[in-house]
């Protein structure tokens, strides 16, 4: 058991959480329903298997391609502006999208376009959320204690995966329009939340004072930082390959033939998984072996994707979600600790930039690989040749990363170690004080 003060006792923190995880609910149920809705719509106008999954393809594409192209510049704006008036405003915008999803649902209105169009906004949105929060959650805890920060905030993210999709799958069969109305009322509850979080001092800027050359500093910070680089492309290559939650409307319809009911039970899987995991390391931080032990954890997620890929059975399918999602919050855990402590406050908002459009091209991105390889050869094939493409990812980054596998700890370089408990960039260092 962790003898370091839990990040809780912080007032900041606390309504961080809080926004992180009611937000991640509305948005898990939102993009549950939306995936939902689109491969029916593709099914029910005729379209095969594999036609409807290029649909899904395309709906990652769509989100993906504005968060590509928005990246340099959305760090920059973590870097320089109220990363808490950033969060608020995307909040607010993916409220609005929630807003016209039910509107259209409601009156059995919703289209193919409609789902698209909403993807693109959802994209933008992404694009200045996650470098905005990312960046935000160091400035609010001691750096000795981030890690267990940084496991909280995975356990209210993996929780919203958990309960958004199960009340998503709920709502829809009691009508289809629900679930984007309570996602309405929880966009409201997380926008609240950041309000509730004080000002947040922070350091100078430090570089160059162009944009442009600001924006070349951080991409040259994570070039150069071969733990950093190392860490944000295992997870890149790994869940672009094996990334299945895409097909999951397939499988429950065409391969699992579960409903509405069994889509839920498929997305819950891997985050309970994964919330279980980083509720273990909230109260048992993990001390030594990161680096290795985050390459064994990408191999087992591998290993997992393969088994389910091949599964017809229910149980046996979900087993093989939980492990894949386990084993992923475990690399999460190691990797976003070692980004946070590894990069000075004055970059984070352009490393988690950089850091996000690799989860987004993993994600997204993935979502539209997995998509159109499962036109081509297939979902089931798919999905297993993704699984076996993340192992031998994890023995390529072993061999151009030996610093991965000599890693031993979070300990951070020298020159970026704190002298104090303040938060990185906050000098208002009594925990009674930061809720004002």
């Amino acid at each position: 058991m962790s003898t370091e003060p839990s990040p809780f006792r912080i007032a900041n923190f606390r309504a961080f959480w809080v926004a992180r995880m009611t937000m991640t609910l509305a948005q898990y149920a939102m993009m549950l329903i939306i995936g939902w809705q689109t491969y029916n719509l593709a099914r029910d106008s005729g379209m095969s298997v594999g036609e409807a999954s290029g649909q899904l393809a395309l709906i990652g594409l769509l989100q993906f391609v504005p968060l590509f192209l928005l990246t340099p510049f959305t760090g920059l704006a973590a870097d320089r502006f109220d990363r808490r008036n950033l969060g608020r405003w995307m909040v607010m915008l993916q409220l609005v999208c929630a807003v016209v999803l039910a509107v259209f649902t409601w009156h059995d209105g919703i289209t193919l376009y409609v789902l698209y169009c909403v993807a693109v906004v959802l994209g933008i949105v992404r694009a200045f959320a996650g470098p905005a929060l990312s960046a935000l959650a160091p400035n609010l805890v001691p750096p000795k204690i981030l890690p267990s920060a940084i496991a909280l905030s995975s356990i209210a993210w993996q929780t919203g995966m958990i309960v958004g999709p199960a009340v998503g799958g709920v709502l829809y069969d009691i009508t289809p329009a629900l679930p984007y109305a309570a996602s309405v009322v929880l966009f409201v509850v997380a926008a609240i939340a950041l309000s509730f979080i004080g000002h947040v001092p922070r350091g100078k800027p430090k570089g160059p004072a162009r944009p442009i050359k600001q924006i070349r500093e951080g991409l040259d910070y994570v070039w150069h930082n071969k733990m950093v680089l190392g860490s944000i492309t295992l997870d890149l290559f790994a869940v672009f390959l094996a990334g299945a939650t895409a097909l999951f409307p397939v499988y429950a319809r065409d391969i699992l033939q579960v409903g509405a009911t069994g889509l839920s039970q498929l997305a819950m899987a891997p985050a309970i998984g994964a919330a279980l995991t980083a509720l273990y390391f909230s109260f048992r931080p993990l001390k030594s072996g990161v680096g290795p032990k985050m390459l064994l954890a990408v191999a087992a997620f591998g290993g997992a994707t393969v088994i389910f890929a091949f599964s017809t059975s229910m149980p046996l399918s979900l087993a093989m979600l939980f492990i894949v999602g386990a084993a992923d919050m475990f690399s999460v855990y190691i990797r976003q600790s070692l980004i946070q402590l590894h990069t000075p406050d004055d970059k984070r908002g352009r490393v988690s930039a950089v850091s996000q459009l690799t989860i987004s091209a993993s994600n997204e991105f993935g979502d539209f690989f997995s998509g159109s390889l499962a036109f081509l050869i297939g979902p089931v094939a798919a999905v297993a040749l993704g699984g076996v493409g993340a192992i031998i990812t994890v023995g390529l980054w072993a061999v151009l990363f030996p610093v991965l596998r000599t890693t031993r700890t979070f300990d951070p370089p020298d020159e970026l170690v704190e002298t104090d408990d303040t938060p990185v960039g906050n000098t208002a260092h009594d925990p009674a004080k930061k809720g004002a």
